[in-house]
């Protein structure tokens, strides 16, 4: 779980999964001593512009003398090896020595990096990652030629569902100086969805508050959100098939990604965007919610969620994704497991269908292609590490931003983002929206 708090406000409670993390440095495993292997980046954020460098310092606290060797194996993201080098080895008792390693030569994009030592008595890997150029990263594909029809159509069809909004004020109403509302509305296939308003308690009636739009990440139940900021209404929304929105759709976590996938019109994800644009539409029902200073934010699925709603509805004044899923999906393929192995699976189940088709079907939700109608300012956030949504894939959904954008790195972070990100967000948001 990551928790999103600043000194400003209390943010989102995002639940990125953290399926993958770093590797700590391995102890020597001799009573009698240990080597010391540290490796150092020689870029804040693990981006260069041609050549990335790194320095492998050893400190040998072993009785005896360590002889063997420092390596670095480069890849892809794929896995697909690039180059590697190696140099010797050996280090006295209690002595200390640094290797410098440069990796030229590799054209704009990220890479894994490995560096390995293995001596006498000491074997360690330390895995890290690089960009280069990575502003250059471009899909070598593009969207469907009727992609904004179809979402202009799913909008259509939502239009014409009432929604039926209702608002039921808890009985621990007034904890952390909130207010708090179960949310009840329909949304496109007359689904229910639900989701939790906080606001907080003023004596000005005429106090209209900014809206922070919460998402969800992927099967994750979200609760009220509470925090001290006087200024921000806290609207959390559960997606269907998640969270108290799980009454009509209850699947297994693996099941969820599949369901309808085999027509793009009646895939979950199509829903659950649709679910994102009723809760704007209740946002704007609200009197005492500024309809004009709406962010959405989210992490994994919920950063997924957040740009795709930012790109179809224009009611979004600042969308904030860390670690955003499903981004170049047909260059994801090849790069990470999950959702396709449970997405094969399910196809392999299915007489007549194809991974091809899914893959189809899958463009018209492709992260990737959102970006470019995204006009509100936009924050992303990414760990070069992960393993989930992989820098590449992300890169290429943030170059496609033309609206004002900035993106925050996480050189030694995995499917999370770090408190840099999380205090960026709060000022940007305090800035844009004039809370001073």
């Amino acid at each position: 779980m990551v928790r999103f708090t600043n000194k400003f406000s209390t943010l989102v409670c995002m639940l990125v999964a953290i399926l993958a993390t770093q590797q700590a440095f391995a102890q020597g495993g001799s009573s009698e001593g240990t080597v010391n292997a540290v490796v150092t980046t020689h870029s804040n954020d693990g981006i260069f512009n041609s050549t990335a460098s790194y320095t492998f310092d050893v400190t040998n606290n072993y009785p005896n003398q360590q002889v063997g060797r420092v390596k670095y194996v480069v890849t892809t993201e794929s896995g697909k090896k690039l180059k590697s080098d190696s140099v010797h080895v050996s280090l006295g008792k209690n002595s200390s020595a640094s290797y410098n390693f440069d990796i030229p030569g590799l054209k704009s994009g990220f890479y894994k990096i490995n560096f390995m030592i293995n001596t006498t008595d000491y074997d360690d890997t330390t895995r890290k990652a690089f960009g280069i150029k990575p502003e250059d990263i471009r899909s070598q594909y593009g969207k469907p030629a009727d992609f904004d029809k179809f979402w202009d159509n799913a909008k259509a069809e939502l239009a014409k569902v009432k929604p039926e909004f209702k608002v039921t004020e808890l009985p621990d109403s007034s904890k952390d100086k909130r207010n708090v509302f179960l949310v009840e509305m329909k949304s496109i296939d007359g689904l229910t969805i639900r989701g939790w308003l906080t606001e907080p308690i003023t004596k000005n009636k005429n106090k209209k508050f900014v809206v922070m739009l919460a998402l969800p990440g992927y099967q994750v139940d979200l609760k009220p959100l509470y925090g001290l900021d006087p200024d921000i209404a806290i609207l959390s929304l559960n997606i269907r098939g998640q969270g108290n929105s799980r009454d009509v759709i209850n699947v297994r976590r693996e099941t969820y990604i599949t369901l309808g996938i085999e027509d793009k019109n009646k895939y979950v994800l199509r829903g659950a965007i649709m679910d994102c644009v009723r809760a704007v539409d209740f946002i704007f029902t609200r009197p005492e919610l500024r309809h004009d200073n709406i962010i959405a934010v989210g992490g994994s699925l919920g950063g997924f969620l957040a740009l795709a709603t930012s790109g179809i509805d224009k009611r979004i004044s600042f969308c904030s994704a860390a670690n955003p899923i499903l981004s170049d999906v047909r260059n994801l393929v090849s790069e990470v497991d999950w959702p396709f192995i449970d997405i094969k699976k399910y196809v392999n189940t299915r007489p007549g269908l194809t991974f091809d088709k899914v893959l189809n079907n899958m463009d018209y939700f492709d992260a990737k292609n959102f970006a470019s109608s995204i006009k509100c300012r936009t924050l992303v956030g990414m760990g070069l590490v992960d393993n989930i949504a992989p820098p590449n894939t992300v890169q290429t959904l943030y170059n496609g931003i033309t609206a004002d954008k900035h993106l925050i790195i996480f050189r030694d972070l995995a499917h999370e983002i770090g408190k840099k990100y999380v205090i960026y967000e709060g000022r940007w948001m305090r800035d844009t929206f004039a809370l001073f």
